[in-house]
């Protein structure tokens, strides 16, 4: 019988080994490892239209955009996790000798989904909100066209807006950058 105690407990060293030979990607929360679940084409919709406008859109200047395969590791609570888009001012600070992980992000976005939403808006913003260098968060509703922004305002003090239909416009605080959810939203398929 397998029970709690049953759970072995890894390294952040052992993880990122297991991680270079692995064949899907897998989260590190204290310890444990935890596979990631697929992603759908709304999920892949989304993710792609927001990293490739925010890349268009802040070209020449000092930012860098990336996407679910740069890793980041949240260092107070002993976490690497793979963010949809994340978005660095100036120059990434990498953790290792490598470029695969990253810790300095400005703003996240995650698109949400059934077995992640209480996940993403819970533990995991309090994970992202311990990094410094973070101003906005925001979590993109695959399911239907509406997204929460988060955005500090101070210290330990977040402001939440909510941008629902597809005429509403986002505008993002932590970079100069705009777009209504029409466009966000172009090419997802909402199944009922």
């Amino acid at each position: 019988m397998f029970t709690e105690t049953d759970k072995k407990y890894y390294t952040p060293e052992e993880y990122r080994a297991l991680e270079e030979q692995a064949d899907y990607k897998s989260e590190y929360r204290d310890g444990e490892i935890v596979p990631m679940t697929g992603g759908t084409t709304n999920h892949n919709e989304l993710a792609l239209t927001l990293a490739a406008l925010l890349k268009l859109k802040l070209r020449k200047q000092n930012y860098r955009v990336y996407m679910g395969d740069v890793r980041l590791w949240i260092p107070r609570y002993r976490q690497y996790t793979y963010p949809d888009v994340m978005v660095i001012g100036g120059e990434p600070i990498y953790t290792d000798t490598g470029t695969a992980t990253v810790t300095n992000p400005l703003l996240i976005a995650e698109v949400l989904s059934k077995s992640t939403a209480n996940y993403d808006q819970g533990d995991k913003f309090m994970y992202y909100r311990s990094i410094p260098e973070m101003r906005e968060y925001l979590l993109i509703d695959q399911t239907r066209c509406y997204v929460m922004q988060y955005y500090k305002i101070e210290e330990h003090n977040w402001m939440l807006t909510e941008w629902e239909g597809e005429t509403a416009g986002l505008r993002l605080k932590s970079v100069d950058f705009e777009l209504s959810l029409g466009e966000l939203y172009e090419g997802v398929e909402f199944k009922g």
